[in-house]
C-alpha cells in the first residue's frame, strides 16, 4: 500500500508542478500590466497619442491573470470558502469537505463551463477572430482559447486535491505537507 500512495504523491506533485509553473509564469502579467498602464498614461497625456492594440494588451493580459492563475489560486487555497466552519476542523475533517466541494461543486461548474465555452471559442478560432476596433489586436481568438484553458488547469489542479485529501482521510499524509511538497 505504501507504493501505492508513493505513487500518488508523484501524480499529486506532478499536478502540483503545473500548476505552479502556470501559476509563477503568468503572475509577470501583473507587472507588464503595470508597465504598460503606465506607458499608456504617459502617451496619452504628455504626448496625446494613443494605440488601441496596446490597451488591449492590458484587457488581454488581465483576463489571462484570472483565467490561467485560476488552477494556481486553487493550489495554494486561496479561493474563497466560508471558514466559520471549515477553520476549527480537524484535517480529516477538512479533507472531506474539500472532497465533497471538488466533487459536487468545482468538478461540475468547471465542467460546465467547458461546455458552454466551446462552441464560443471554436467559433473564434474558425473564423480568426480579431479586434473590432481599427488597430486592435488581430489575435481575439486566442485570448478567447483561455476560456477552455482555464477550466483544464482547474480540473487537473482539482484531480490533485482530490487525491490529496483521499491520502488525508486514509491517513497516509498531511494537508500541510502534501502542499509544500512541490517546492
Amino acid at each position: 500500500m505504501t507504493n501505492d500512495s508513493s505513487s500518488v504523491r508523484r501524480v499529486i506533485r506532478g499536478i502540483d508542478a503545473i500548476s505552479e509553473f502556470t501559476g509563477r509564469c503568468i503572475s509577470w502579467l501583473t507587472l507588464a500590466m503595470v508597465l504598460v498602464t503606465f506607458y499608456i498614461v504617459v502617451m496619452r497625456y504628455l504626448f496625446n497619442e494613443g494605440n488601441i492594440a496596446v490597451q488591449e494588451s492590458v484587457i488581454y493580459m488581465h483576463a489571462c491573470v484570472f483565467l490561467i492563475g485560476a488552477a494556481y489560486t486553487l493550489r495554494h487555497d486561496g479561493h474563497v470558502r466560508v471558514d466559520i466552519f471549515y477553520r476549527p476542523m480537524g484535517e480529516r475533517g477538512k479533507a472531506w469537505v474539500n472532497l465533497f466541494g471538488n466533487l459536487f461543486l468545482l468538478m461540475p461548474v468547471m465542467i460546465f463551463f467547458f461546455w458552454i465555452s466551446w462552441d464560443y471559442v471554436a467559433l473564434a478560432w474558425s473564423i480568426k477572430e480579431t479586434s473590432q476596433e481599427a488597430g486592435g489586436i488581430p489575435y481575439r481568438y486566442v485570448l478567447k482559447g483561455t476560456l477552455l484553458l482555464m477550466p483544464v488547469l482547474v480540473i487537473l489542479q482539482g484531480i490533485g486535491e482530490l487525491l490529496r485529501d483521499l491520502l488525508v482521510i486514509a491517513g497516509k499524509t498531511h494537508l500541510v505537507d502534501e502542499k509544500e511538497a512541490v517546492l
